[in-house]
């Protein structure tokens, strides 16, 4: 088998870091010339993160190929630049669905569907599907989500066990990421959590190969020496993974510490130098710009900011193409109204509105983009934040006052948002059908759809291109029947369907930068190739600063 296989697995607490330093370890190796993917197994019961409260499980990104995935992916994408599918990403609730599946149509011949062999089984045939065909990586890395004694994660622990056994030593690594705190009043890292969470990963008989380390600062030789005796690893197996200012120094970070190329060797994978000029550029424009905006995000979400993280990431992308450090002002919806937006929104030089489902914080939403259209601030929507700057552009520009979403009140004679019931797929060549009725899991516009862009309009001049391709997730689109209408008041629709069916940009000319669109475009952007809406964006925004 030409992939080699790396199994990452985390210890002691959630959130250590497992997508960020999978993706950091993979950006290394691609460095080194090395083809790389990345797999997340996780082990909740829901078949995908779609319909999970983002207050739960942070934002849901979504692949070109419509799959609703954990945020991780996110990361797996910006740190490779390379697309992530749904192969990628899969749940325990999708592989007992699949069992189940195969159960009922009498795949095993009658045998006692169990955990081990069957469950195991679908989970490494799901691993395994990574390496098929000619253009398998050299290195696929998995990582298992949740924590060592998680019960849902029982099953996805054995399996990598398993793989161990059926792959070869030379052919798999298992690396540990665990916690190794700092205690201030005792002046020194404490190991027993490490010593504890390996003793739980022995138990299921899995021995890690290597253990990251967790940690505020690094971790002394003592230290590590102590780590690599008690949890049986070689000492230079043993490495930290440091706080950091700006998340895209952890592949330098870890470069320093050797850690790529003690994997290199433990995986005999050919001994070639790491290019990194590109890894060190971005962190030096990190650490060194030339200005400074601030960018609202009027969102309901904003009390947990993973909700938004693929946004987050994409602001500080257009940051840096702009040579500018953005701050983040996250401010709450349903805070909102037309009597305190000026307050709220002081010293903003960008406003920008999010995605969402439901009404709870729309109208603090239509607040905010009226104070950026009327006081020509800078302003960009997403999905629903686009949805928004319609109804809000048809109520106060085109004298519709009862406009509104088909979501949000059925009963508007101007439902200026709607739900469409079919539309022509050109991905697929069919028309699509849709129920407001049916499950609320993967039943939405989902993934890549292409969109022709007019000439003479912001979003070309962004673009510079006359057709793209952007990834949806929503369910209303805008309603065709007012589009003339609302043109007639100086609203632009500068992106659309290549059949005009959809409305999927709009924007307004008088304007210094306002723009809204019905796709996701921060899924795409990435560090050293901020999107060109969020590149613009940011430029408009620095332009507001300085005037």
């Amino acid at each position: 088998m030409k992939t080699k296989f790396i199994f990452v697995t985390g210890g002691v607490l959630s959130s250590l870091g497992k997508g960020l330093a999978a993706a950091s370890l993979g950006a290394l190796l691609q460095t080194r010339g090395l083809s790389v993917t990345i797999q997340k197994l996780d082990p909740y019961i829901n078949v995908d993160p779609g319909t999970m409260n983002p207050f739960q499980h942070g934002e849901v990104f979504v692949t070109d190929d419509g799959a609703e995935t954990d945020l991780d992916l996110g990361h797996y994408e910006r740190y490779l630049d390379v697309p992530m599918s749904r192969k990628n990403n899969t749940t325990s609730g999708a592989i007992y669905n699949q069992v189940i599946a195969k159960e009922r149509r009498g795949d095993y011949l009658g045998a006692t569907v169990q955990v081990i062999p069957h469950i195991t089984d679908e989970i490494k045939k799901t691993v395994l599907s990574l390496a098929e065909g000619e253009d398998a990586p050299d290195v696929a890395i998995i990582e298992i989500g949740g924590t060592v004694g998680d019960i849902e994660g029982l099953p996805f622990l054995e399996a990598i066990r398993q793989l161990r056994s059926d792959l070869g030593r030379d052919n798999c690594l298992n690396i540990h990421l665990t916690l190794v705190p700092y205690l201030r009043c005792a002046g020194e890292h404490k190991t027993k959590p490490t010593q504890h969470s390996v003793k739980e990963l022995l138990s299921i008989g899995i021995q890690p190969d290597i253990i990251l380390c967790r940690c505020e600062q690094s971790i002394p030789q003592e230290m590590r020496r102590k780590i690599a005796l008690f949890c049986n690893v070689d000492q230079d197996a043993v490495f930290s993974s440091v706080d950091v200012d700006n998340i895209y120094e952890v592949p330098l970070k870890f470069y320093e510490e050797g850690f790529d190329q003690k994997v290199a060797i433990m995986l005999r994978l050919p001994a070639r130098n790491a290019h990194l000029e590109n890894w060190e550029k971005l962190v030096h424009d990190c650490a060194n710009p030339q200005g400074k905006v601030t960018i609202a995000i009027v969102g309901k979400y904003v009390d947990l900011k993973e909700a938004y993280k693929s946004l987050h990431e994409a602001l500080i992308h257009g940051g840096v193409a702009n040579r500018v450090a953005v701050e983040l002002r996250y401010v709450n919806s349903e805070n909102v109204d037309e009597r305190n937006a000026a307050t709220l929104f002081k010293g903003c030089n960008g406003i920008l509105v999010p995605g969402g489902f439901g009404y709870r914080g729309v109208e603090g939403k239509i607040a905010a983009i009226r104070h950026a259209r009327e006081n020509l601030v800078p302003f960009f929507g997403i999905c629903l934040g686009m949805q928004c700057a319609v109804i809000e552009f048809a109520r106060h520009v085109a004298g519709l006052d009862d406009a509104n979403s088909e979501e949000f009140n059925p009963l508007s004679d101007h439902k200026v948002i709607y739900l469409m019931t079919e539309w022509f797929d050109f991905r697929t060549k069919n028309v699509e059908k849709r129920n407001a009725a049916s499950d609320k899991g993967g039943t939405m516009r989902l993934g890549a759809y292409p969109c022709k862009i007019l000439s003479g309009t912001k979003a070309h001049e962004a673009y510079q291109k006359a057709l793209i391709e952007e990834r949806h997730r929503h369910r209303y689109e805008f309603n065709n029947a007012f589009k003339e209408s609302l043109a007639q008041k100086g609203m632009v629709f500068s992106g659309t369907a290549p059949d005009d069916s959809l409305v999927e940009i709009m924007e307004l000319p008088d304007h210094p930068w306002f723009l809204g669109c019905q796709f996701h475009p921060e899924f795409k952007s990435r560090p050293m190739q901020a999107h060109p809406l969020f590149r613009e964006f940011i430029r408009a925004a620095k332009q507001h600063a300085t005037s």
